[in-house]
Parts: structure tokens; sequence; C-alpha cells
């Protein structure tokens, strides 16, 4: 949500294709496991840029494949796992030509041992504090939580969305992948082993420093609006381009008429290219509606509102 946060890159092309096929991605950096529960680990690592483009990332628990993900995300969370057990995970990065790179350094992660019955949440993480680092960084840390049975990881949140996580053995973290010039209000929430999450901390706020194209190219473009009739009512229906990111979009805001009137959340994979909606707008013709969308970045920030389109129910096409 997680998109990622992690953006650094790795320099350069990647490999020589031995079948003659061209350049393959290079392999994925900065590659991080951490137990996120007892059946549950966090996989993250740095963005693969250069020749050729990065179409999806593969994560792999030891020689199986376990996990897809779009190209614009840096992390994952593997599921299903057993308790108190070593994994070893690697990460490759795909090009657009299907070609695989190699794989990542590999990773260890220990999932803590399963409490039976455990149904009491950790403590609250206390005195959290960070400062800006840069234009597009944040430092964070906090005191430990308390648990009965012990903290497996701690997560961090941007407003309602979580963007980052950590061991439950660390009480501090870099966040990257931040907005220049942007406000941001971050929490921290420990979970067990047994899935329980604590509190939310109370909010650190800070704002990165300004920098380059600080709200440029956040918000969703070629927009456009129309009506439809169904059943004796009409409906509004939208279709937009969503804004470039490192990390993927599942949210949105719909503005109707000067106000925040809905919200949409992709319940599954997020469509490539032109999204489209449609909502409920009343039974009446001839009423004229201006209409705006907004994205929830990666970075759990609200990006630009798109141009605003007016339409009128009942109009012809």
């Amino acid at each position: 949500m997680c998109g990622s946060l992690l953006v650094l890159t790795s320099c350069g092309g990647g490999a020589r294709n031995d079948d003659g096929g061209g350049r393959l991605p290079p392999a994925p950096l900065g590659v991080t496991a951490a137990a996120g529960s007892a059946t549950s680990v966090h996989v993250m690592w740095n963005r693969t840029s250069g020749d050729p483009e990065v179409a999806r990332y593969e994560v792999y628990r030891g020689a199986t494949r376990v996990e897809r993900v779009p190209g614009a995300e840096h992390m994952a969370d593997i599921n299903r796992l057993a308790p108190s057990t070593t994994y070893v995970f690697t990460v490759r990065a795909v090009g657009t030509d299907g070609n695989s790179g190699p794989p990542s350094k590999q990773v260890r992660a220990t999932t803590p041992t399963a409490v039976a019955a455990d149904r009491t949440s950790p403590t609250r993480p206390g005195r959290p504090h960070g400062r800006a680092a840069g234009s597009r960084a944040a430092q964070l840390e906090w005191s430990p939580s308390s648990d009965d049975r012990g903290v497996s990881s701690y997560e961090i949140y941007q407003g309602t969305s979580k963007i980052h996580s950590v061991g439950g053995g660390q009480t501090a973290t870099v966040v990257t992948g931040l907005r220049p010039g942007t406000d941001y209000s971050f929490t921290v929430r420990a979970r067990d082993a047994a899935d329980n999450v604590s509190p939310a901390s109370d909010a650190v706020r800070l704002a990165t420093a300004p920098g380059a194209a600080d709200d440029r190219g956040t918000a969703p473009t070629a927009f456009r609006a129309s009506t439809h009739r169904e059943d004796g009512s009409y409906f509004l229906d939208l279709s937009w381009l969503p804004p470039r990111t490192d990390g993927v979009i599942t949210e949105y805001r719909i503005h109707l008429d000067g106000h925040p009137v809905t919200s949409l959340v992709w319940g599954g994979a997020p469509p490539r290219g032109r999204a489209t909606y449609s909502f409920y707008v009343g039974r009446e013709a001839g009423v004229a509606h201006r209409v705006r969308i907004r994205a929830k970045l990666p970075d759990g920030t609200w990006g630009g509102l798109s141009a605003e389109r007016t339409v009128t129910t009942g109009a012809q096409r």
C-alpha cells in the first residue's frame, strides 16, 4: 500500500542476454525482508532503473515464485507462511519484453512463534518524532511498544495509508519516495505475531523541503465526463488516465459541484491505462454538474485535482 516508497535506484542498464534478445534488467538492490507476523513476511526493494524498462517484479521464496507485482510497486507481503520458520527470499525484475534479469541477493527472515488465543494488542508506540531529510525522505523514530508475547513489526502510516513496515526490533526508519514541498502526518502502529495491532501513535508532522516538480504531474489526465440514463435515473460516467507515480494508485476521490462526494477504491488490481467509473446523480433531467477527480498517491497524500468538466443530465452527447 501498499505502493512502495523505496525509490533509490540501481544504476545503469542490465546484463546482456546470452540469447541475443537485448539487455536484461539488473538485479534489484536494497532487498530487505522482515516478519510481519507468525505467518507473513514483508519484502521490500529499491526501484530498478535503466534499460530495459521493468514491467514487473517477481518475489521468490527459495526456488518458488510466490508473488508478482507491477513494475511501479517495490514491496510485497508474503502470507500463509509457517510460524517459527526461516525463509530465504530473492527478487527478480522482468522487462517489458518478458525477459527476467538475475536474482537479487538472498535475504532471510524468521517468522515468530505462533501464540494460541492471543487477543491482546501491543501498547501504543511512544514519543514519535522525526525530521525531513531533504525533499524526498523523512527520518522517523519512536519508543518501543510492549506486548505480552513480543512485537513482530512496526507499520508506518501517512494518514490512513500504510506506506512502510520494519521489524519489531527496530524503532527508527527512513521513509523515502516522498514529494518535495509537501506536508506529511505520520503515525506508527505495532503488530504482534497473532496479528493484533496497537492503537496509532501520536502524529509526527513535518514538511519536506521544496524541490523540482513539487505538485506537478500528480493529477489524473485526459479526464472525460458524460451522463447516461438507466431505469429512470441519471448516472455520471467518468474516465481518466492515472498520474505517473512510483507506486500503484488504488483510491480516488470524486469532487462534484465543488465538494468531495464519494471515494473510489479498487477492490482488485487497478486497471492499466484508462480507468472508468459511473455513479448515480439523480432522476431529474437538465441538471448541470461540475466534476473533478484526484488520486490518493502511494505516499498517502492526495494528488492534484484533474481538469474540471461540466455535464448536464439528459443532454445530447
